[in-house]
């Protein structure tokens, strides 16, 4: 693989203290505890939610019994990707999920969906992360865009992909009740997924290399992510 004719893109949201969470979840907080003058160095204390910004859902989030972070496959982590956009459908309509159909459509135009590669849901919804109200945080109620149940069976049962990423702050959509997608994915199979993340509209459809950098968290339910995709 030549580096020098690949694009990096971050598809990572800055970790900071008002960075959009899930209701009721507290933010990050950043304690300086040392400085250059007078103590030699700089450094901070960190204290974050596991699932906080652009973060790694380990399948023990959501089923008793799942794999906890420190069990996930690292060779699962750098993956090629795919890149489903329903924005369109995802600005008309803050309860929109993707759909078999929109599969097979995607599938038309840039082939089938291969085994062992990430499937990333883009709804456009990443434009949003810096206004929590958007999202419905305020009320409680939340609303966005996300990955329906059938659509997700046909990914996880039928294509074989090892993890689905989208750029909201669930893979499920914000209105459900039961998080079925969560269970979907990480039961039986062991899927991981990827939540919160930004600027997929400058991945193609198919092509794209994923790199998920998470924290290897003993008994970690997920982690903070930086997440970098590289683009021919």
């Amino acid at each position: 693989m030549d580096i020098g004719a690949l694009r990096v893109v971050d598809l990572t949201q800055p970790l900071q203290p008002d960075i959009v969470m899930w209701p009721g979840a507290p933010g990050p907080v950043f304690e300086t505890v040392g400085n250059v003058v007078p103590d030699g160095f700089y450094n901070r204390r960190v204290t974050f939610m596991e699932h906080t910004g652009t973060h790694f859902d380990a399948p023990a989030h959501m089923v008793e019994g799942g794999a906890l972070l420190h069990q996930i496959d690292p060779g699962t982590l750098i993956r090629p990707a795919v890149v489903i956009d329903i924005s369109e459908a995802g600005a008309a309509d803050a309860d929109w999920v993707l759909t078999p159909a929109q599969v097979a459509a995607f599938e038309t135009a840039s082939g089938r969906i291969a085994t062992g590669s990430v499937v990333l849901l883009r709804t456009g919804w990443d434009a949003f992360n810096a206004d929590p109200s958007r999202y419905g945080g305020a009320t409680g109620r939340l609303r966005f865009p996300g990955y329906g149940p059938d659509a997700t069976r046909i990914l996880v049962e039928e294509r074989g992909v090892v993890g689905l990423g989208i750029d909201t702050m669930s893979i499920d959509p914000g209105n459900s009740d039961d998080l079925v997608v969560h269970r979907t994915v990480s039961h039986p199979r062991g899927l991981w997924h990827l939540e919160g993340l930004q600027n997929l509209a400058s991945l193609p459809p198919v092509g794209a290399w994923l790199f998920v950098g998470v924290l290897n968290l003993v008994d970690g339910s997920g982690s903070p992510a930086r997440v970098l995709a590289l683009v021919p």
